[in-house]
């Protein structure tokens, strides 16, 4: 991989790191941000019990680059698979949903 290819790797994942330290949502667990293999896997403790009954880490979201901007899908744990929530031609505007979460559909 290029060192350009890094170097943007790496800014996304500090951006969507300090996005979530904003969040609204179980601020008290320390989410990671993944590198995947098409875009970025954010993983938390589950504090709310509701997914996993041991706290253990589960899949909270993940931002997928498109050729239009990016999506943002959170983990539909019952249905073992991800659920698109939103599009946007920027990032930024996803970060806001995934830290607001107002609605509920990203934190369990």
């Amino acid at each position: 991989m290029s060192a350009v290819l890094e170097s943007l790797f790496h800014a996304d994942s500090v951006r969507i790191l300090d996005a979530l330290r904003q969040r609204v949502r179980y601020r008290y667990v320390q989410p990671v941000v993944l590198r995947a293999d098409s875009g970025w896997h954010v993983v938390s403790p589950c504090c709310s019990r509701n997914v996993d009954r041991d706290g253990g880490v589960i899949d909270i979201a993940w931002l997928e680059p498109t050729t239009h901007g990016w999506h943002l899908h959170s983990r539909d744990h019952a249905a073992q698979r991800w659920s698109l929530q939103a599009e946007a031609a920027d990032m930024s505007e996803l970060l806001d949903l995934l830290c607001l979460d107002p609605q509920r559909m990203i934190w369990p």
